[in-house]
């Protein structure tokens, strides 16, 4: 009788784990091929896991809740009968190795890391402490997220960012010849505040709480600066007017103004590397591939960031077709892992809500965020040959918030105003 292990995936080329959310499947179930096994999520995205092949659960080594290294193997299954699965060594055999699933995957750990408050910490958090010189006395302060209370790796690295001021990836240590910046202790801030009788208290939910400290760790990462332009894009918004029901009827997706503004911001970083690129250290990554993300509402009231890759390879159909794909599946919560890594730039849209201008924050490991605002019909003066006259004309605002550590004033301004040229140059007897 042979056997299938269930490993639990690698959902992303940062994600080192994945906290099984919901299993669907118990011991001796039968199951089938595609059935799903069970939920994880990490601190990018849910999905489900299916099962690759048919046939009996002899052995589910972790369960709902639990932090689990990628690699690991959540769960044996005996293919064939149910019948021929009763007979089968694999349990005892799975039994025999299921000691190694406490073995961390990093570093060794102190044996007498011991809690004087008697709470548990995995092995992975014991590991993160010791590297980062944290005691058993901060442990202890540090509040956990997790079941019942517990320590998660993400509460220990938002400690630490609070504690030094900086992102610390204990995990991924940086190469020893790459000098660091040096870390400066800051005190973790405290908010006073009374609550009334009527007030309502709303806990936040995962996707929430990872925002919020996502945001906090870009502004303490990164020193924003925000550089602002106005665009006439009357040629673009006349062209899309002219040529979105065509569009429809030929590509059966809406034309919207965003596929534009990503071709155009494609086409400035192509122009401009520097700001296609992240910091490690005081090394500056200069990315090859131009992956450009677009923040989506989502009917929960939070934020996702899905990532049209190789933005630069595409035509206007191409980016229309992703783009409108992306969107539909992060509000239908239909993402993948996948469709939301590599982003190597990102577009916030605040015209969407009506609203004039922004000034986002960055989205680590990035080094600019690009917000654009809602079209606006203005009178604008403009020169002809008899004198200047005054003109309606649609007007939007972009605004670019960048890494102050890397790219400054010249490189942030000259790349927001390629942006804003392209718009502005738009054909407006393009072709679809």
């Amino acid at each position: 009788m042979s056997s299938f292990e269930i490993l639990m995936p690698k959902m992303g080329e940062s994600v080192q784990e994945a906290t099984i959310t919901k299993m669907f499947v118990k011991l001796n179930d039968q199951v089938e091929e595609d059935d799903v096994l069970f939920e994880i999520a990490t601190d990018k995205v849910d999905s489900e896991i299916p099962s690759p092949v048919e046939g009996k659960i002899v052995e589910i080594r972790f369960k709902e809740d639990d932090l689990v290294p990628v690699g690991e193997v959540v769960a044996v299954i005996a293919m064939g009968d149910a019948d021929d699965a009763e007979e089968s060594p694999v349990a005892e055999q799975s039994t025999k190795q299921e000691v190694l699933v406490e073995e961390p995957v990093v570093a060794e750990v102190v044996e007498d890391f011991t809690s004087q408050s008697g709470r548990f910490y995995s092995p992975l958090v014991k590991s993160i402490a010791r590297n980062e010189n944290i005691s058993v006395q901060e442990l202890d302060s540090i509040q956990g997220h997790g079941k019942d209370g517990r320590v998660q790796k993400q509460d220990v690295l938002n400690y630490l960012s609070q504690r030094n001021g900086s992102v610390v990836a204990p995990v991924e240590k940086a190469a020893a010849s790459s000098p660091q910046p040096a870390k400066q202790e800051i005190e973790k801030p405290t908010v006073s505040m009374s609550i009334g009788a009527q007030d309502q208290i709303v806990e936040m939910d995962r996707m929430r709480r990872i925002i919020a400290d996502h945001m906090v760790m870009s502004k303490q990462t990164s020193p924003h600066v925000t550089a602002m332009v106005e665009a006439d894009v009357t040629d673009m918004v006349n062209w899309r007017n002219k040529v979105k029901d065509e569009f429809y009827k030929k590509e059966k997706t809406k034309l919207t103004f965003m596929p534009i503004i990503i071709e155009a911001v494609a086409k400035s970083l192509r122009e401009f590397p520097g700001i296609n690129a992240s910091v490690d250290g005081y090394n500056i990554i200069l990315k090859k591939d131009i992956n450009i993300g677009v923040a989506v509402a989502l009917p929960s009231n939070n934020l996702i960031v899905p990532v049209v890759k190789n933005a630069d390879h595409k035509n206007l159909i191409g980016l229309a077709n992703d783009m409108n794909k992306l969107a539909d599946d992060a509000r239908t919560n239909k993402l993948n892992p996948d469709d939301i890594q590599g982003g190597t730039f990102t577009i916030s849209n605040f015209g969407s809500f009506k609203n004039v201008m922004g000034t986002p924050i960055i989205n680590q490991p990035q080094v600019a965020i690009l917000a654009v605002g809602t079209i606006e019909k203005k009178p604008a003066v403009m020169e002809t040959p008899a004198g200047d006259v005054i003109v309606a004309r649609q007007k939007m605002f972009l605004s670019l918030s960048y890494d102050h550590r890397v790219v400054d004033g010249a490189l942030g301004g000259a790349f927001l105003r390629k942006i804003a040229d392209y718009l502005e140059e738009f054909d407006i007897n393009r072709s679809i």
